[in-house]
């Protein structure tokens, strides 16, 4: 398995981050190697969905969690990556917060020999996806 871990300190207060991050159905708008969302199955604090990922639009099966309005699962249970990530929120003051991003991947198949540039290339576009929703979390709070 491969993991990849970065952080975001955002000026900007719980709720508007949770907002934004919670609102997953937007999550191509942040993280750009996700090219398309398409929910399964949809229930309080759980969906299922499917996913078309920027690398050959393959596509992935994934389960998200919601838990305590503080911290996202995303479990890949099908595709050409399969594992975890997760999106843990922790506040630091009224008006900051850390995000931090959290993968626990293993690359399937062919793709695996690729595993050392694939894991360069999803933590520059996780620190990347951080900063974009750093930027619409700030703009709320103008």
């Amino acid at each position: 398995m491969v993991q990849i871990s970065a952080f975001k300190i955002i000026n900007a207060n719980k709720q508007n981050i949770w907002k934004i991050i919670s609102d997953v159905d937007n999550d191509p708008n942040y993280w750009y190697g996700i090219k398309k969302v398409k929910n399964l199955r949809k229930e309080q604090d759980f969906l299922e969905r499917e996913t078309i990922i920027a690398f050959r639009k393959s596509t992935c099966i994934e389960t998200v969690k919601f838990k305590d309005n503080m911290q996202i699962d995303f479990k890949i249970i099908k595709g050409p990556i399969i594992g975890t990530k997760t999106l843990k929120l922790s506040k630091i003051s009224d008006l900051s917060c850390k995000l931090e991003a959290i993968w626990d991947i293993k690359l399937q198949g062919p793709m695996s020999i690729f595993t050392f540039m694939v894991k360069r290339h999803i933590l520059k576009g996780t620190k990347e996806a951080l900063d974009r929703i750093a930027q619409s979390c700030e703009k709320l709070e103008q």
